[in-house]
């Protein structure tokens, strides 16, 4: 999403706060619906050790980092999250369209689409919605950051399988 350039305070200078290209990072193209694996990989959106997740744990424990170099990286690497929010919402919407009511059926989302729709909404492979109890935001830069290698390494094991 892209900001307008606003003056700040007393007319001094322009700040940007956002630019968004609208192209994904990655280009995605699925041409067969499957709404079986769609339900697995819902999990890297919204799931306790999804995109989602990252994102918001990122860009809260950026608050608490020492120097505005360490908040810096951590607002980028938050920010790059969110773009795999992106690319992983589209795969589950790619994944999910033209599936007839029977492949949804039968793939164990007729609640999901009941509820939602097609819309991509955050939850795990097992229907539990997102919450924000899966993020350890500890207010101490070393605990933080443990925790963040801790969940990039559950995040690389998930998308091994």
């Amino acid at each position: 999403m892209e900001m307008a350039r606003r003056t700040l305070a007393l007319g001094k200078g322009e700040l940007l706060m956002w630019t968004y290209n609208k192209t994904l990072q990655y280009p995605i193209n699925i041409k067969c619906p499957d709404p079986r694996l769609a339900k697995v990989i819902i999990s890297q959106y919204g799931g306790p050790d999804g995109e989602l997740a990252a994102s918001l744990r990122y860009l809260s424990q950026r608050f608490g980092m020492p120097d505005q170099k360490a908040k810096a990286i951590l607002n980028d690497i938050g920010t790059e999250e969110l773009a795999h929010l992106e690319m992983v919402g589209t795969i589950v919407h790619q994944l999910t369209d033209g599936a007839s009511i029977e492949e949804i059926e039968k793939a164990g989302l007729a609640p999901y689409y009941t509820d939602h729709g097609v819309d991509i909404y955050p939850q795990s492979a097992a229907g539990v919605p997102f919450d924000a109890t899966c993020l350890a935001c500890k207010g101490d830069p070393i605990a933080n950051l443990q925790e963040d290698l801790a969940a990039d390494k559950k995040d690389f094991k998930c998308n091994q399988n």
